[in-house]
């Protein structure tokens, strides 16, 4: 039985929709810009977002990852404002990158299964923690939301870090930070290279959830536990086999 529990975070414990190529977003987004008194039109702001993200990632000081860079996306939404000559801080544009977000979700729920599935854990003595590929500014909103953010001993987003999975980088820092041993912790994901072979690489054992949002399988899936239903429930009794039923 492992002690430490570690968890991706979207089509693991929480299934999500969000559409950012939807024409009514762009459009909100630069009416939101606009009266702010950065004027766009929604395909101009589209395109000059997009490029200002890539060049966020190619910014991302290249000690802080090995092979999977991730930027902070506040500093997307704050140059669409200083490009046009308006002054902006970092806590507004976070406030416009929220914004974004709420208006480009479809859904987002927990799945079945999820509270009770902490229940186990906490029962068996163990400890969660989170590794996800995200924005601070997206996800720690979210999961507060949902009520699970207080579940985690500690919640690492790519975004802080610079370096996102299946960067080992990204994997030793969490090891590293709480002195996890390897042995004794479990890598809980849906992605087969991302959660599951990054992992691996990393010397963790894992659980692979196939759910519907999962890429397609097209390569050795490394996982220890394949619970290929996507059902929580069957987790909790791989993990823990004498719980009942």
């Amino acid at each position: 039985m492992y002690k430490n529990y570690i968890f991706d975070l979207y089509g693991t414990l929480v299934d999500i929709r969000t559409d950012e190529y939807k024409d009514s977003l762009w459009k909100d987004i630069a009416k939101i810009y606009s009266i702010n008194g950065a004027k766009y039109k929604a395909d101009e702001l589209h395109k000059q977002y997009l490029a200002y993200l890539d060049q966020q990632v190619k910014a991302v000081p290249k000690e802080k990852y090995t092979t999977n860079p991730e930027p902070q996306i506040e500093y997307v939404f704050q140059k669409l404002f200083t490009d046009k000559g308006v002054d902006c801080d970092l806590s507004f544009a976070s406030s416009i990158g929220r914004t974004f977000r709420a208006l480009s979700l479809e859904y987002i729920r927990l799945y079945d299964g999820v509270r009770e599935l902490f229940d186990a854990i906490r029962s068996h003595g163990g400890k969660a923690y989170l590794l996800s590929n995200a924005q601070r500014i997206f996800t720690e909103p979210e999961i507060r939301m949902l009520g699970i953010y207080d579940e985690f001993e500690d919640v690492m987003i790519s975004s802080d870090e610079g370096c996102a999975k299946p960067d080992k980088m990204f994997y030793k820092r969490m090891l590293d930070k709480h002195g996890l041993d390897p042995a004794e912790s479990i890598m809980i994901g849906n992605d087969y290279i991302t959660d599951i072979k990054g992992s691996h690489d990393a010397g963790l054992d894992s659980l692979y959830l196939h759910t519907s949002i999962s890429p397609e399988i097209k390569g050795k899936l490394y996982a220890k536990y394949q619970i290929m239903s996507g059902d929580l429930f069957e987790a909790i009794q791989a993990l823990f086999p004498d719980m009942k039923k």
